[in-house]
Protein backbone atom coordinates (compact mmCIF):
# COMPACT_ATOMS: atom_id res chain seq x y z
CA UNK A 1 0.00 0.00 0.00
CA UNK A 2 1.23 3.84 -0.99
CA UNK A 3 1.59 6.17 1.40
CA UNK A 4 -0.15 8.32 -1.02
CA UNK A 5 -2.80 9.93 0.42
CA UNK A 6 -6.42 10.78 -1.73
CA UNK A 7 -5.75 14.49 -0.62
CA UNK A 8 -2.70 14.17 -2.92
CA UNK A 9 -4.12 12.45 -5.47
CA UNK A 10 -6.64 15.14 -5.77
CA UNK A 11 -4.29 17.98 -5.93
CA UNK A 12 -2.34 16.21 -8.18
CA UNK A 13 -2.74 17.81 -11.46
CA UNK A 14 -4.77 15.56 -14.18
CA UNK A 15 -5.49 15.16 -17.76
CA UNK A 16 -8.42 13.19 -19.14
CA UNK A 17 -9.05 12.29 -22.94
CA UNK A 18 -11.93 10.01 -22.38
CA UNK A 19 -15.09 11.12 -21.06
CA UNK A 20 -18.20 11.35 -22.52
CA UNK A 21 -20.67 13.91 -21.47
CA UNK A 22 -23.74 12.08 -21.60
CA UNK A 23 -22.09 9.52 -19.59
CA UNK A 24 -20.99 12.50 -16.59
CA UNK A 25 -24.38 14.65 -15.39
CA UNK A 26 -24.49 14.74 -11.59
CA UNK A 27 -28.16 12.98 -10.23
CA UNK A 28 -30.01 16.05 -9.21
CA UNK A 29 -28.99 17.90 -12.57
CA UNK A 30 -30.91 14.60 -14.32
CA UNK A 31 -33.72 14.99 -12.05
CA UNK A 32 -33.90 18.60 -12.48
CA UNK A 33 -34.23 18.41 -16.16
CA UNK A 34 -36.35 15.58 -16.35
CA UNK A 35 -38.84 17.49 -14.78
CA UNK A 36 -38.65 20.45 -17.56
CA UNK A 37 -39.29 17.93 -20.20
CA UNK A 38 -41.64 15.92 -18.20
CA UNK A 39 -39.03 12.86 -18.92
CA UNK A 40 -40.36 9.60 -16.35
CA UNK A 41 -36.88 8.60 -14.74
CA UNK A 42 -36.79 5.31 -12.77
CA UNK A 43 -35.55 7.27 -9.19
CA UNK A 44 -37.38 10.51 -7.64
CA UNK A 45 -34.33 11.75 -5.52
CA UNK A 46 -30.66 11.85 -6.19
CA UNK A 47 -29.24 9.84 -3.85
CA UNK A 48 -31.67 6.90 -5.02
CA UNK A 49 -31.03 7.60 -9.18
CA UNK A 50 -27.30 7.75 -8.63
CA UNK A 51 -27.35 4.23 -7.15
CA UNK A 52 -29.37 3.15 -10.05
CA UNK A 53 -27.00 4.77 -12.46
CA UNK A 54 -24.28 2.67 -10.59
CA UNK A 55 -25.97 -0.86 -10.10
CA UNK A 56 -27.62 -0.58 -14.09
CA UNK A 57 -24.17 -0.02 -15.19
CA UNK A 58 -23.07 -2.70 -12.82
CA UNK A 59 -25.69 -5.24 -13.41
CA UNK A 60 -23.56 -7.31 -16.47
CA UNK A 61 -26.38 -6.48 -18.26
CA UNK A 62 -25.97 -4.67 -21.94
CA UNK A 63 -29.53 -3.79 -22.39
CA UNK A 64 -29.61 -2.06 -18.68
CA UNK A 65 -26.17 -0.49 -18.87
CA UNK A 66 -27.42 1.19 -22.11
CA UNK A 67 -30.77 2.39 -20.74
CA UNK A 68 -28.75 4.41 -18.34
CA UNK A 69 -27.77 6.43 -21.71
CA UNK A 70 -31.30 6.69 -23.18
CA UNK A 71 -31.77 8.75 -19.60
CA UNK A 72 -29.25 11.06 -19.90
CA UNK A 73 -29.62 11.55 -23.30
CA UNK A 74 -33.84 12.32 -23.24
CA UNK A 75 -33.02 15.18 -20.81
CA UNK A 76 -30.06 16.80 -23.17
CA UNK A 77 -32.16 18.34 -26.23
CA UNK A 78 -32.67 21.51 -25.70
CA UNK A 79 -29.39 24.45 -25.41
CA UNK A 80 -30.08 25.25 -21.72
CA UNK A 81 -29.70 21.53 -20.88
CA UNK A 82 -26.73 21.37 -22.97
CA UNK A 83 -25.17 24.49 -21.51
CA UNK A 84 -26.07 23.85 -17.95
CA UNK A 85 -24.71 19.85 -18.26
CA UNK A 86 -21.29 20.92 -20.15
CA UNK A 87 -20.64 23.67 -17.53
CA UNK A 88 -21.00 21.74 -14.92
CA UNK A 89 -19.08 19.01 -16.26
CA UNK A 90 -16.02 21.16 -16.67
CA UNK A 91 -16.62 22.96 -12.26
CA UNK A 92 -16.85 18.82 -11.62
CA UNK A 93 -13.53 18.51 -12.99
CA UNK A 94 -11.65 21.35 -12.28
CA UNK A 95 -12.88 20.87 -8.62
CA UNK A 96 -10.93 17.18 -8.77
CA UNK A 97 -7.87 18.64 -9.84
CA UNK A 98 -8.54 18.14 -13.97
CA UNK A 99 -6.68 20.69 -15.83
CA UNK A 100 -7.06 19.97 -19.04
CA UNK A 101 -10.00 17.52 -20.90
CA UNK A 102 -11.48 16.83 -23.89
CA UNK A 103 -14.95 15.77 -23.61
CA UNK A 104 -16.72 13.93 -26.06
CA UNK A 105 -20.67 13.43 -27.30
CA UNK A 106 -22.33 12.53 -30.64
CA UNK A 107 -24.18 15.82 -32.09
CA UNK A 108 -26.83 13.62 -34.08
CA UNK A 109 -28.27 11.95 -30.25
CA UNK A 110 -29.18 15.38 -29.27
CA UNK A 111 -31.23 16.56 -32.02
CA UNK A 112 -34.29 14.89 -31.54
CA UNK A 113 -36.41 18.06 -30.45
CA UNK A 114 -35.79 20.54 -33.10
CA UNK A 115 -31.50 22.01 -32.57
CA UNK A 116 -29.70 21.41 -35.23
CA UNK A 117 -26.23 20.32 -35.41
CA UNK A 118 -24.31 23.22 -35.14
CA UNK A 119 -26.67 24.52 -32.25
CA UNK A 120 -25.82 21.40 -30.23
CA UNK A 121 -22.22 22.41 -30.66
CA UNK A 122 -22.32 26.10 -29.83
CA UNK A 123 -24.58 25.22 -26.83
CA UNK A 124 -21.77 22.57 -25.39
CA UNK A 125 -19.08 25.49 -26.42
CA UNK A 126 -21.08 28.31 -24.39
CA UNK A 127 -21.04 25.67 -21.59
CA UNK A 128 -17.45 24.69 -21.59
CA UNK A 129 -16.29 28.10 -21.54
CA UNK A 130 -18.59 29.34 -18.60
CA UNK A 131 -17.29 26.70 -17.00
CA UNK A 132 -13.62 27.30 -17.92
CA UNK A 133 -14.09 31.20 -16.24
CA UNK A 134 -15.95 29.84 -13.19
CA UNK A 135 -12.82 27.84 -12.75
CA UNK A 136 -10.55 31.15 -13.01
CA UNK A 137 -8.05 29.52 -15.44
CA UNK A 138 -7.41 26.68 -13.42
CA UNK A 139 -8.13 24.06 -16.54
CA UNK A 140 -8.67 23.85 -20.35
CA UNK A 141 -11.62 21.72 -22.02
CA UNK A 142 -12.08 21.21 -25.36
CA UNK A 143 -14.64 18.91 -27.15
CA UNK A 144 -14.32 15.66 -29.30
CA UNK A 145 -17.38 14.88 -31.60
CA UNK A 146 -18.48 11.67 -32.14
CA UNK A 147 -20.42 9.67 -34.72
CA UNK A 148 -21.88 7.10 -33.84
CA UNK A 149 -20.78 3.48 -35.22
CA UNK A 150 -24.35 2.17 -36.47
CA UNK A 151 -25.55 4.92 -38.27
CA UNK A 152 -25.00 6.66 -41.03
CA UNK A 153 -24.18 10.00 -40.20
CA UNK A 154 -19.91 9.78 -39.68
CA UNK A 155 -19.07 11.76 -42.51
CA UNK A 156 -21.57 14.78 -41.53
CA UNK A 157 -20.34 13.96 -38.55
CA UNK A 158 -16.82 14.71 -39.56
CA UNK A 159 -17.38 18.21 -41.69
CA UNK A 160 -18.81 19.48 -38.27
CA UNK A 161 -15.89 18.52 -36.24
CA UNK A 162 -14.10 20.40 -39.06
CA UNK A 163 -16.29 23.01 -39.29
CA UNK A 164 -15.86 24.20 -35.93
CA UNK A 165 -11.75 22.95 -35.13
CA UNK A 166 -11.16 26.30 -34.42
CA UNK A 167 -14.15 27.02 -32.37
CA UNK A 168 -13.26 24.56 -29.15
CA UNK A 169 -13.60 21.34 -31.32
CA UNK A 170 -10.02 19.26 -31.51
CA UNK A 171 -11.03 16.35 -33.14
CA UNK A 172 -13.95 13.34 -33.97
CA UNK A 173 -14.41 9.87 -32.60
CA UNK A 174 -16.88 6.84 -33.33
CA UNK A 175 -18.40 4.97 -30.63
CA UNK A 176 -21.13 2.23 -29.76
CA UNK A 177 -21.40 -1.49 -30.62
CA UNK A 178 -18.08 -2.59 -32.15
CA UNK A 179 -19.07 -6.48 -32.68
CA UNK A 180 -20.91 -5.96 -36.61
CA UNK A 181 -19.53 -2.43 -36.83
CA UNK A 182 -16.28 -2.10 -37.79
CA UNK A 183 -14.79 0.93 -38.11
CA UNK A 184 -14.19 0.74 -41.50
CA UNK A 185 -17.25 1.39 -42.22
CA UNK A 186 -16.97 4.93 -41.85
CA UNK A 187 -13.81 4.91 -44.20
CA UNK A 188 -14.91 7.86 -45.90
CA UNK A 189 -14.78 9.56 -42.92
CA UNK A 190 -11.72 8.91 -41.64
CA UNK A 191 -10.42 10.20 -45.22
CA UNK A 192 -12.10 12.83 -44.91
CA UNK A 193 -10.30 13.73 -41.99
CA UNK A 194 -7.12 13.09 -42.93
CA UNK A 195 -7.37 15.07 -46.55
CA UNK A 196 -8.18 18.13 -43.78
CA UNK A 197 -5.26 17.84 -41.39
CA UNK A 198 -7.53 16.49 -38.90
CA UNK A 199 -7.14 14.53 -35.49
CA UNK A 200 -9.58 11.71 -34.42
CA UNK A 201 -9.49 8.75 -31.80
CA UNK A 202 -11.50 5.37 -32.55
CA UNK A 203 -13.07 3.42 -30.03
CA UNK A 204 -11.16 0.27 -30.38
CA UNK A 205 -10.17 -2.92 -28.50
CA UNK A 206 -12.79 -2.71 -25.53
CA UNK A 207 -15.36 -5.50 -26.29
CA UNK A 208 -14.43 -7.06 -30.01
CA UNK A 209 -10.10 -7.32 -29.53
CA UNK A 210 -7.25 -7.31 -31.90
CA UNK A 211 -8.98 -7.23 -35.11
CA UNK A 212 -10.51 -4.28 -34.01
CA UNK A 213 -7.89 -2.34 -33.19
CA UNK A 214 -5.85 -3.55 -36.17
CA UNK A 215 -8.80 -1.63 -38.56
CA UNK A 216 -8.62 1.55 -36.12
CA UNK A 217 -5.01 1.91 -37.05
CA UNK A 218 -4.13 0.41 -39.95
CA UNK A 219 -7.01 1.63 -42.55
CA UNK A 220 -8.77 4.43 -40.83
CA UNK A 221 -5.52 5.76 -39.08
CA UNK A 222 -6.54 6.49 -35.99
CA UNK A 223 -4.35 8.58 -34.15
CA UNK A 224 -5.41 7.25 -30.38
CA UNK A 225 -7.25 4.41 -29.43
CA UNK A 226 -10.39 4.97 -27.21
CA UNK A 227 -10.11 2.21 -24.50
CA UNK A 228 -7.38 -0.17 -26.85
CA UNK A 229 -7.20 -2.62 -23.87
CA UNK A 230 -7.38 -5.55 -25.63
CA UNK A 231 -4.14 -4.83 -27.25
CA UNK A 232 -3.31 -7.31 -24.38
CA UNK A 233 -4.22 -10.35 -26.31
CA UNK A 234 -1.42 -10.12 -28.89
CA UNK A 235 1.13 -10.05 -25.51
CA UNK A 236 2.14 -13.64 -23.70
CA UNK A 237 4.15 -13.29 -20.86
CA UNK A 238 6.34 -16.21 -19.96
CA UNK A 239 6.82 -17.93 -16.76
CA UNK A 240 9.47 -15.81 -15.89
CA UNK A 241 7.31 -13.22 -16.64
CA UNK A 242 9.40 -11.90 -19.92
CA UNK A 243 6.73 -10.01 -22.18
CA UNK A 244 6.32 -11.42 -25.94
CA UNK A 245 4.84 -8.85 -28.24
CA UNK A 246 3.24 -9.89 -30.81
CA UNK A 247 3.36 -7.41 -34.54
CA UNK A 248 0.69 -5.61 -33.97
CA UNK A 249 1.43 -4.83 -30.31
CA UNK A 250 4.75 -3.85 -31.24
CA UNK A 251 3.66 -1.57 -33.73
CA UNK A 252 1.07 0.36 -31.30
CA UNK A 253 3.99 0.43 -28.58
CA UNK A 254 6.61 1.75 -31.32
CA UNK A 255 4.31 4.24 -32.40
CA UNK A 256 4.01 5.74 -29.28
CA UNK A 257 -0.29 5.37 -30.27
CA UNK A 258 -2.28 6.36 -27.13
CA UNK A 259 -4.43 4.02 -25.14
CA UNK A 260 -7.63 5.76 -23.85
CA UNK A 261 -7.37 3.48 -20.82
CA UNK A 262 -10.52 3.35 -18.11
CA UNK A 263 -10.07 1.16 -15.59
CA UNK A 264 -13.74 1.43 -13.73
CA UNK A 265 -15.62 1.24 -17.05
CA UNK A 266 -13.10 -1.26 -18.35
CA UNK A 267 -14.52 -4.15 -15.54
CA UNK A 268 -18.52 -3.36 -15.72
CA UNK A 269 -18.05 -4.28 -20.04
CA UNK A 270 -16.18 -7.15 -18.60
CA UNK A 271 -12.72 -6.00 -20.17
CA UNK A 272 -11.19 -7.02 -16.77
CA UNK A 273 -12.19 -8.73 -13.53
CA UNK A 274 -10.47 -6.38 -10.92
CA UNK A 275 -8.24 -3.42 -10.90
CA UNK A 276 -5.52 -5.48 -9.85
CA UNK A 277 -5.95 -7.83 -12.68
CA UNK A 278 -6.27 -4.93 -15.46
CA UNK A 279 -4.21 -4.99 -17.88
CA UNK A 280 -3.23 -1.70 -17.57
CA UNK A 281 -0.86 -3.06 -14.95
CA UNK A 282 1.46 -4.97 -17.86
CA UNK A 283 1.22 -1.79 -20.17
CA UNK A 284 2.80 0.40 -17.93
CA UNK A 285 5.37 -1.77 -16.99
CA UNK A 286 6.39 -2.22 -20.94
CA UNK A 287 6.00 1.26 -21.34
CA UNK A 288 3.06 1.92 -23.79
CA UNK A 289 1.62 5.08 -23.99
CA UNK A 290 -0.56 4.55 -21.00
CA UNK A 291 -3.33 7.45 -20.26
CA UNK A 292 -6.14 7.16 -17.35
CA UNK A 293 -9.64 8.08 -17.99
CA UNK A 294 -13.30 8.06 -16.14
CA UNK A 295 -15.29 7.46 -19.50
CA UNK A 296 -18.32 7.65 -17.73
CA UNK A 297 -18.04 8.98 -14.74
CA UNK A 298 -22.15 8.88 -13.85
CA UNK A 299 -22.04 5.33 -14.66
CA UNK A 300 -18.98 4.27 -13.27
CA UNK A 301 -19.69 6.57 -10.18
CA UNK A 302 -15.70 7.34 -10.57
CA UNK A 303 -13.44 10.43 -10.99
CA UNK A 304 -9.82 11.08 -12.10
CA UNK A 305 -8.95 10.99 -8.73
CA UNK A 306 -10.74 7.56 -7.73
CA UNK A 307 -9.06 6.17 -11.12
CA UNK A 308 -5.82 6.82 -9.63
CA UNK A 309 -6.37 6.25 -5.98
CA UNK A 310 -7.75 2.56 -7.08
CA UNK A 311 -4.39 2.09 -9.38
CA UNK A 312 -2.07 3.60 -6.39
CA UNK A 313 -3.89 0.80 -4.04
CA UNK A 314 -3.38 -2.02 -6.87
CA UNK A 315 -0.04 -1.59 -8.12
CA UNK A 316 1.82 0.92 -5.40
CA UNK A 317 2.31 3.75 -8.18
CA UNK A 318 3.76 6.80 -6.49
CA UNK A 319 3.30 10.75 -7.61
CA UNK A 320 6.29 9.70 -10.23
CA UNK A 321 3.85 7.46 -12.28
CA UNK A 322 0.87 9.15 -11.80
CA UNK A 323 3.25 12.22 -12.75
CA UNK A 324 3.68 9.86 -15.84
CA UNK A 325 0.49 9.14 -16.92
CA UNK A 326 -0.60 12.47 -16.88
CA UNK A 327 2.51 14.09 -19.36
CA UNK A 328 1.66 11.05 -21.48
CA UNK A 329 -2.22 11.90 -21.78
CA UNK A 330 -0.87 15.79 -22.35
CA UNK A 331 1.35 14.75 -25.11
CA UNK A 332 -1.60 12.80 -26.73
CA UNK A 333 -3.92 15.84 -26.76
CA UNK A 334 -5.41 17.03 -29.56
CA UNK A 335 -4.34 20.35 -28.53
CA UNK A 336 -1.84 22.12 -30.71
CA UNK A 337 1.91 21.34 -29.74
CA UNK A 338 2.94 24.69 -27.70
CA UNK A 339 -0.14 24.57 -26.07
CA UNK A 340 0.38 21.13 -25.13
CA UNK A 341 3.78 21.91 -24.04
CA UNK A 342 2.65 24.87 -22.38
CA UNK A 343 0.22 22.81 -19.69
CA UNK A 344 3.21 20.25 -19.25
CA UNK A 345 5.83 23.01 -18.60
CA UNK A 346 3.79 25.19 -16.68
CA UNK A 347 0.80 23.09 -15.04
CA UNK A 348 1.75 19.46 -14.64
CA UNK A 349 5.38 19.60 -14.21
CA UNK A 350 5.55 22.67 -11.32
CA UNK A 351 2.32 20.82 -9.79
CA UNK A 352 4.24 17.34 -9.33
CA UNK A 353 6.91 19.06 -8.22
CA UNK A 354 5.41 21.05 -5.36
CA UNK A 355 4.03 17.05 -4.24
CA UNK A 356 7.16 16.13 -4.29
CA UNK A 357 7.77 14.33 -7.67
CA UNK A 358 10.34 15.81 -9.03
Amino acid sequence: MSELTRDQIQRAPKVLLHDHLDGGLRPQTVLELAEQVGHRLPADDAESLGRWFAESADSGSLVRYLETFDHTVAVMQTEEALERVARESVADLAADGVVYAEIRYAPEQHVSSGLTLDQVVGAVRSGFEAGMVDADGRIVVRQLLTAMRHQARSREIAELSVAWRDSGVVGFDIAGAEAGFPPTRHLDAFEYLQRQNSHFTIHAGEAFGLPSIWEAIQWCGADRLGHGVRIVDDITVDDDGEAHLGRLAAYVRDKRIPLELAPASNIQTGAASSIAEHPIGLLTELRFRVTVNTDNRLMSQTSMTSEMAALVDAFGYDLARLRWFTINAMKSAFLPFDERLAIIEDVVKPGYAALGAG
